[in-house]
């Protein structure tokens, strides 16, 4: 078990018109936001005037899809075929970007975002790895106004999310997290589990808002388990991925949302609130401050137990609008990002006895030994030796006890 930091990236949204207020170095990984003295309105800004933040890499506004995957999702995707829990998530106020990240855009190829690009890496791997068998099963979950749904459900009857199964957490003598009621679906190709991810997302919560024109109001978790065994072996790895698409946090005073919004709103800003608490408590845990985190305060935190400073490898991604009207909310999700960072998890490789490998390994070796032992038995095609094959070998043994040369080999037989 090796302990290491979450990894956290950046991401800046393409602007027209970025403050002038931020800039950065992609080369030393570094956001710095710059704040005039004064106000638009003349009001004194007595607020840090500075604000600069370091994290593993950031993805400027030109980054292509591709190579977010590649920076991003790959090591942790390696990992995972290892054996290794991993999690990515994306963070970051709504419209800044983080459903196109993970998801990806409709209009072009070129615009997948890592849930399908991972997808067709798994099974690009699952070829090339020909000393593993590996399974993919496949979970989505949503998390809206702080209850479970399962966004895979087959049931014809659903007209709108309330119809769908509720997912319910459950907790065994170990604390382990398991969700009931989240379908797990086996997907055998590349295929199968894009028309899963489709059929998930027709099913999510989308909303249009003051900031966003198609803002998602929920959490959403899509979650792959890889099963990978070896021929010959009784073990067998499992490990999970989760990419996890969190809602954007937004200020009810600055867009205005009444009614259903305001209430999906509050949800998601006290979600991320106890987000929140959980990565202020992880960080004073390491430094023996406190002993107790949070976890149970919401639904999103209780699954994310172990991406949190738990059994799994993680990755941040942070997400900012960069124009003037976002700089307060992109500094905020710096200063989030920036705790984050400070998290240690301690992965290790999830390997357990099969006893169905077992079993089966073991009724092999049972059927081999009874055909060894019925070929010991049996008198079949072995004659008696007559006195001339036994007076045969006799001189073959005396014959060979008078050679001279101490190196000569013993022919116990015909030569012809």
């Amino acid at each position: 078990m090796v302990a290491s930091n979450i990894r956290v990236f950046f991401r800046v949204r393409p602007s027209a018109k970025p403050s002038k207020a931020f800039s950065l170095k992609q080369d030393e990984g570094i956001m710095e936001f710059t704040t005039e003295k004064t106000s638009p309105d003349g009001q004194v800004n007595n607020t840090k005037l500075s604000h600069k933040f370091k994290f593993d890499g950031i993805l400027p506004m030109k980054v292509t899809q591709e190579e977010v995957f590649e920076v991003v999702a790959k090591p942790v995707i390696e990992d995972v075929l290892s054996g290794i829990n991993g999690t990515i998530f994306a963070y970051g106020q709504t419209g800044s970007g983080k459903t196109f990240t993970i998801t990806g855009g409709a209009d072009r190829y070129q615009d997948r975002g890592l849930i399908p690009r991972t997808i067709g890496y798994l099974f690009e791997e699952f070829k090339r790895r020909t000393d593993a068998t590996y399974r993919l099963y496949i979970s989505y979950l949503e998390i809206y106004n702080n209850d479970g749904y399962d966004l895979l459900s087959r049931e014809d009857s659903a007209t709108k999310l309330e119809d769908l199964p509720k997912v319910q957490l459950r907790e065994d003598e170990d604390g382990n997290i398991h969700l009931r009621n989240l379908s797990v679906n086996m997907a055998q190709k590349a295929e199968d589990a894009l028309n899963l991810l489709f059929l998930g997302d027709t099913n999510r919560v989308v909303a249009e808002t003051p900031m966003n024109d198609a803002s998602t109001r929920s959490h959403c978790m899509f979650i792959m388990w890889v099963d990978s065994s070896k021929a010959d072996s009784d073990t067998v790895r499992r490990a999970k991925l989760h990419l996890v698409d969190l809602a954007g946090s937004e200020r009810i005073s600055k867009t205005g949302v009444e009614g259903n919004l305001q209430k999906e709103a509050r949800y998601i800003n006290l979600s991320l609130h106890y987000l929140e608490q959980v990565i202020v408590a992880l960080h004073e845990r390491s430094t023996g401050a406190r002993a107790h985190v949070p976890y149970r305060n919401s639904m999103m935190t209780s699954v994310l137990r172990d991406s949190l400073g738990g059994n799994c490898k993680t990755v941040m991604v942070g997400t900012a609008a960069v124009e003037d009207r976002n700089i307060d909310e992109s500094i905020s999700t710096c200063r989030f990002a920036q705790r984050v960072a400070a998290i240690k998890n301690n992965a290790i490789i999830n390997e357990e006895l099969d006893p169905a490998l077992l079993i089966r390994r073991l009724k092999k070796e049972v059927s081999e030994l009874k055909e060894e032992l019925k070929l010991l038995n049996s008198d079949d095609g072995a004659e008696p030796l007559t006195d001339e094959d036994k007076e045969e070998c006799q001189k073959l043994v005396q014959s060979y006890l008078g050679q001279q040369d101490l190196d000569a080999n013993f022919a116990c037989g015909s030569m012809t």
